[in-house]
């Protein structure tokens, strides 16, 4: 019986330290396949409503660049909204899975 008290305590180490792993940080690409620069990109988790903050800071992902990022907001989700602003003001949203795809394609 002793034995076993061993055996639980690392199986509860191992199953406590697997669960904070669904909302680590994830590095995305995002390549610029269009004719104008990337300004601004925000991203978020489908069911929140705002985009918080540019991620991409002082960058710009200029025509035929790419770049990464880190989506770091503690979400343990992978559906997420994303909006691209262009050098020209125009917005671009689509949505993505970052749990299965850590690039995305500007057209």
């Amino acid at each position: 019986m002793l034995r076993a008290l061993p055996l639980l305590a690392a199986a509860a180490l191992v199953t406590a330290s697997a669960l904070p792993a669904a909302a680590q940080d994830v590095r995305f690409e995002i390549v610029n396949n269009s004719s104008l620069s990337l300004y601004y990109f925000y991203a978020s988790p489908t069911h929140d409503p705002n985009w918080g903050q540019d991620i991409l800071g002082n960058e710009v992902v200029n025509p035929g660049e790419s770049g990464t990022v880190t989506i770091a907001d503690g979400e343990a989700t992978c559906i997420y909204d994303m909006k691209f602003v262009m050098e020209d003001g125009q917005e671009i949203t689509g949505q993505t899975d970052i749990c299965t795809s850590a690039r995305y394609v500007l057209q």
